[in-house]
């Protein structure tokens, strides 16, 4: 028994470990787009963007939905954007959204 506890202590740590870096590496990263059109009534938007790391997703042209409808409201079509998108729900969503 006193070697088993020393085991379990050490493989939970280790388990704890290894889900922070997954954790980690689901972080939301910016990526840079151009607004290619804005659907205010479906709350989505459309961007023509580079890579996004954290859903390793390549350049592409494609509709996201918005986590707040007013972003919309800060960005025209073709407008220049920095932003951040994430799983929420289900669907891929920009959470943040900038005018570069």
């Amino acid at each position: 028994m006193r070697k088993l506890i020393p085991a379990l202590v050490a493989a939970v740590a280790v388990t704890l470990g290894s889900w922070s870096v997954v954790f980690a590496q689901a972080a939301p990263s910016p990526a840079d787009g151009q607004v290619v059109k804005i659907d205010e009534a479906a709350g989505k938007i459309t961007l023509k963007h580079g890579p996004i790391k954290n859903l390793d997703m390549d350049s592409m042209t494609m509709v996201f939905r918005v986590a707040d409808p007013a972003m919309l409201k800060a960005v025209k079509t073709g407008d220049n954007v920095r932003f951040e998108a994430d799983r929420v729900n289900g669907a891929i969503t920009v959470t943040k959204i900038q005018k570069k």
